[in-house]
């Protein structure tokens, strides 16, 4: 069983960074398709970035050139750099892992794994 902890949430103003971490035990992140899923306030869970076993990165319209999905095998980590922040990033977010290798459909219910929330809000 994959568990996925989040960390890296916070506060900052439009153009700020911020970088998310979410160290996974009970499996590992090199063989698998991973990623990172935002739910806007009101909104439904979105995916947002996400990276399969041979290290193709897929990224939603939105966050191209902005975000940055990457993953460190000796640390089991994934991680989610943001740069050029904007209100509209505001959001909880998500780590979430596939058992396949191959990401395919970047659908919530194809993700049986999950990390906790994390708030990322973007200020004006």
């Amino acid at each position: 069983q994959v568990q996925l902890v989040v960390s890296g949430g916070g506060s900052v103003q439009t153009g700020g960074s911020l970088r998310l971490s979410c160290v996974a035990s009970g499996g590992t992140v090199s063989s698998r398709c991973m990623g990172w899923f935002r739910q806007p306030p009101g909104r439904e869970r979105e995916g947002v970035a996400f990276i399969d076993a041979r290290d193709t990165a897929t990224y939603t319209a939105s966050v191209k050139g902005r975000f940055t999905v990457t993953r460190d095998n000796a640390q089991n980590t994934l991680y989610l750099q943001m740069n050029s922040l904007t209100p509209e990033d505001t959001a909880v977010y998500f780590c979430a892992a596939r058992s396949e290798s191959v990401c395919g459909q970047l659908l919530t219910r194809n993700f049986p794994y999950w990390g906790q929330g994390t708030q990322v809000t973007v200020s004006s």
